[in-house]
């Protein structure tokens, strides 16, 4: 291969599974004449620009997994070198492609105990096994950044929370389940997104701690991740002043931070990939085509995602960058490809999802994972007489699987309510005992976690001096989205909208399991 086609193997740049054929064709030009290594799958254009446009992402087009599957057939079909297909699917493929299999996030998986490690494994083994039948080869997670900011707008519900020591763990154990599946898995976004207060979509999260501080915490588990041999690490668009001698620089366009720390302090060999190159922390630093590129391959990085430069990127490359660099960076991408088996085997699978194993697996996850947040006083107990006890819905419909389960056992009045202005707020009134269950619409934190708040705050008017309890279809960090959720005498968080999450939040109303999971 010539120089050029070499650090054409160093670009993964964004493919839109719904888009126009005019800019399949442009993929296709890409892959042709630039010789790119690999491609990125996002849903689609309008999906992508989500983040960008502080909305909550819906996912509403028809056979995307289909369609996923046509795209990837025919740009192997036509690149020289086998492609390296990846997506970011921490969750499965269902982040990415609606009606396919879709597994807890990581803050629920977060929930359980270290002693159920082998549950983590298990759901990154089943993700990796969907993604390869797929024809993918590559999964950007798991996410290794710890939750320390509460506030903080982009990681939340992607990181397995709070603890350094279980964030380690069990982002490990997501990494090996997938390497068990025979798919690449990342460590991302190194030195650490977890304690920062600015979506790095929109501007430069910037995390003022001292190398020591940022060592103890945020590069705890990719220290442990590097020692356990994980052979890729994700550098996010975060400035670490303390890591880059002072300065506000991004860390993926950093060789303080890249080079001399992660690659020559830390001992980590693998492949360094950047975050999205079009995201705007680092994309409008450059204004030049190209430059953008240079600059974080020259910093350390070895595999470019979402470029929307290649072309002049791969020039400016071959320009300034040196020989032994890219020849460096080459055998690694095909090292890689060669550990995933592009060159001896097929790219093509039968796809068949076990959904009925699938849902089953869901269920086992569930019955360990519902938390009890608070609980003021433990000997009291709701009234569950027919006259003096109703159950309470927000965000869904009154027709669910949690009040259908508790109904079998306690037939009881259900209560949905809308909107702010729904006759049935009326009807609280007449019940000193209530069970409200809130669906929490988004796990992104956008506009209150997509919930009402005139709701709330009419909700919470209304349980004033009455016996309640708060069960949370949801993130446990909306929560605090909630004013005065104390007057709550129990919050129980079941973390998703699953079937089984709700069922298994209806055995646990019934004392027929124990609520197993920690915040912690």
């Amino acid at each position: 291969m010539t120089l050029k086609e070499k650090i054409g193997q160093l670009f993964s740049p964004a493919a839109f599974i719904h888009d126009t054929e005019e800019n399949y064709l442009k993929i296709e030009s890409l892959i042709k004449n630039h010789h790119i290594g690999g491609l990125t799958f996002f849903h689609s254009r309008h999906s992508a620009a989500a983040n960008f446009e502080k909305r909550q992402e819906k996912l509403s087009y028809e056979n995307t997994l289909e369609k996923l599957r046509t795209l990837i057939a025919r740009y192997q079909s036509i690149s020289k070198q086998p492609l390296l297909m990846s997506i970011d699917a921490e969750f499965g493929l269902a982040m990415r492609i609606e009606n396919t299999p879709q597994y807890p996030y990581a803050i629920t998986l977060g929930a359980l105990s270290l002693e159920h490690e082998d549950l983590v494994l298990e759901t990154g083994y089943r993700i990796g096994k969907d993604l390869k039948q797929t024809g993918l080869h590559l999964n950007f997670a798991p996410v290794a950044d710890i939750n320390t900011n509460p506030k903080n707008p982009v990681i939340g519900y992607r990181s397995f929370g709070p603890n350094k020591e279980k964030v380690s763990r069990f982002a490990l154990a997501m990494y090996k389940g997938m390497e068990k599946a025979g798919i690449g898995a990342c460590y991302k976004h190194f030195p650490g997104h977890g304690d920062t207060d600015t979506d790095s979509h929109l501007g430069l999260p910037v995390i003022h701690k001292s190398k020591e501080e940022l060592m103890a915490e945020e590069l705890y588990p990719f220290a442990n991740g590097i020692k356990e041999g994980i052979d890729m690490i994700m550098v996010g668009h975060l400035a670490a002043p303390a890591l880059s001698n002072g300065k506000s620089i991004p860390a993926s366009i950093s060789k303080e931070i890249i080079t001399d720390l992660l690659k020559d302090e830390m001992g980590f060999k693998g492949i360094v990939v950047s975050d999205a190159l079009n995201m705007k922390s680092v994309s409008d630093l450059f204004p030049e085509p190209g430059q953008l590129e240079w600059e974080a391959f020259d910093a350390g990085n070895d595999l470019l995602c979402f470029s929307e430069n290649v072309e002049e990127g791969i020039d400016m490359i071959s320009k300034f960058g040196s020989k032994e660099k890219i020849e460096e960076s080459f055998q690694k991408i095909s090292s890689l490809k060669e550990k995933l088996g592009l060159y001896t085997t097929s790219h093509t699978e039968e796809v068949g999802f076990y959904w009925s194993n699938h849902v089953e697996f869901n269920g086992k996850l569930s019955l360990r994972y519902i938390t009890e947040i608070s609980n003021q006083n433990p000997q009291t107990s709701l009234d569950l007489s027919d006259s003096n006890f109703a159950k309470v819905c927000l965000f869904q419909g009154k027709e669910n699987a949690f009040f259908s389960e508790l109904d079998k056992v306690i037939p009881s009045r259900s209560i949905g309510l809308a909107s702010v202005n729904d006759s049935n707020w009326e009807k609280l009134n007449d019940f000193d005992n209530l069970l409200v269950a809130v669906f929490v619409p988004s796990a992104k934190p956008v506009n209150h976690f997509g919930m009402d708040m005139d709701m709330l705050d009419k909700l919470m008017a209304k349980i004033e001096n009455k016996n309640c309890q708060l069960y949370l279809f949801g993130s446990p960090l909306s929560l605090n989205e909630i004013r005065f959720h104390q007057k709550f005498k129990k919050i129980i968080c079941a973390f998703q909208d699953f079937e089984s999450a709700q069922k298994a939040a209806a055995l646990y109303f019934l004392r027929k399991i124990d609520a197993e999971g920690r915040l912690d």
